[in-house]
């Protein structure tokens, strides 16, 4: 018993990609077809059109999503962030991963096989592809295994060239995200002699494309994403997986191939009749039977190659689908567990604290520093002056003119080096030089909190403070 028990369980101690030797295993899974398989394509259809045209979406002349590390430039749906609001980026950064780590509690890896954009384009891009030249399941290993002759040449090259092409629009958007659709666009119409180093990047990040959708494929959510290993200690017995009704699949006597006019309920066998369809359309290589596996990315192609066989043998579909361990084991409905409220009491609170973060985010931000290495001046017998740089970023898509810093508190006077009152281009900062006198009477010691107003005409629109230096309190 312990033996077979060993045996049933052998097939976790390995990956279905690499053979006993240690090589690589080529999976070639037969073409997914059926309503879950209609379904995911619109959905992978919908999500590709927003992946190649949000970066030349454009709202109040922003582009709709930008990460430009290199110039500290994001757009979040239309909206500019600047390094100062890193903070806002935290918060959404911990929403986003105990938001993951709710839905995989509750749906399992549902993620990885209906959103995530290495599983759409492998399988609603590269794949496709791949059955429309080297055909199906049976014409691609046959093909694997055939030698290189004319045919296989051409389909080869024909495959990889295209894949390589794909590869490169890939790139080119994955860089549009990074410096922007409208720096891209002006790249290329310089040329390429004007601008190698981009040329480079472009091509390096080809390279990495067409290597994962070309060869590593699969493997990258069996090996290398870190989420395929973090649900393995999320999912529980009431999570929703795409699971297979051992109960009613086994019977007592186990699964046995399909014959007619057979009684298999007399037999003691279940609804299994071991034809192997799930195995072969599943493009991890796992065999669905065996219970959850790290590798299955809930991709429903198995849902819907055993409801096709259920309905033609005349047996009720669900044999594979979207259930719970607990469900199958004792027939319970969904419900939320404990774990996974606590979930969302901590989602909902970090939530509204971002929400409310957002809407205390000021416009503009103001930083006026002292310039480092200058002690104060006298000015005349009362006046002491300081020195200071200023910065004021103007987080808007609109131009803020008519400038000026005024000194708030204590009583006192701003003189600007170059123009007194400034424009700030939207978008973009202002930056000078500036020197605060004061009165020697109103300092309280040698280091005093001034209080500066940034104002737009007469519109107090930023406040900012810093520290003024001078003698010791002539009280």
């Amino acid at each position: 018993m312990g033996q077979n028990t060993e045996n049933k369980e052998a097939f976790r101690d390995s990956i279905g990609t690499v053979t006993k030797e240690g090589k690589r295993a080529w999976v070639h899974p037969k073409k997914p077809s059926g309503n879950y398989y209609k379904y995911r394509k619109y959905v992978s259809y919908f999500l590709l059109a927003f992946l190649f045209l949000a970066p030349f979406i454009k709202i109040n002349g922003n582009q709709f999503l930008l990460f430009n590390v290199l110039e500290r430039r994001y757009n979040i749906f239309g909206l500019p962030f600047w390094p100062q609001d890193f903070y806002l980026f935290v918060i959404s950064m911990i929403i986003g991963v105990v938001f993951i780590t709710l839905f995989t509690v509750a749906f399992g890896r549902i993620f990885c096989g209906w959103i995530c954009p290495q599983t759409i384009f492998m399988e609603m891009v590269f794949r496709r592809i791949e059955y429309w030249i080297d055909g199906d399941r049976g014409a691609q290993i046959r093909l694997a295994k055939q030698s290189w002759n004319a045919e296989k040449i051409r389909k080869r090259l024909i495959k990889w060239f295209i894949f390589f092409i794909i590869s490169f629009v890939i790139a080119n958007i994955f860089l549009a995200y990074l410096i922007g659709s409208d720096q891209l666009l002006r790249y290329i119409l310089e040329g390429p002699k004007n601008h190698s180093s981009t040329l480079v990047s472009l091509f390096i990040f080809t390279g990495v494309f067409y290597f994962i959708f070309a060869w590593f494929r699969e493997q990258v959510c069996i090996i290398a994403c870190p989420y395929g290993r973090l649900q393995g200690v999320l999912l529980d017995n009431k999570s929703i997986v795409v699971a297979y009704d051992y109960k009613r699949g086994e019977g007592k006597n186990g699964r046995k191939k399909f014959r007619k006019n057979e009684d298999r309920n007399a037999l003691g066998h279940g609804d299994c009749i071991d034809c192997s369809q799930c195995v072969h359309v599943c493009p991890t290589g796992i065999d669905i039977r065996n219970g959850t596996q790290l590798e299955c990315v809930n991709c429903t192609a198995c849902i819907d190659a055993c409801d096709h066989i259920m309905e033609s043998v005349g047996y009720p579909k669900g044999l594979i689908r979207y259930a719970s361990i607990e469900n199958i084991e004792k027939k319970t409905p969904f419900r939320l567990s404990p774990r996974m409220k606590g979930y969302i009491a901590v989602l909902t609170i970090l939530t509204g604290l971002l929400i409310g973060m957002l809407f205390l985010r000021n416009d503009v931000e103001a930083t006026v520093l002292r310039l480092p290495g200058q002690l104060y001046e006298h000015k005349g017998d009362y006046l002491i002056s300081n020195v200071y740089t200023y910065k004021i970023i103007n987080k808007t898509v609109r131009n803020i003119d008519s400038v000026q810093i005024k000194l708030m508190s204590p009583k006192g006077e701003v003189k600007s080096v170059g123009n007194k009152v400034f424009s700030i281009p939207r978008e973009g900062l202002a930056e000078g030089t500036l020197f605060i006198e004061i009165d020697k009477g109103l300092l309280e010691n040698d280091k005093t909190k001034v209080k500066l107003g940034i104002y737009s005409g007469d519109t107090l629109i930023e406040t900012t403070s810093a520290t003024f230096l001078g003698p010791r309190s002539y009280r």
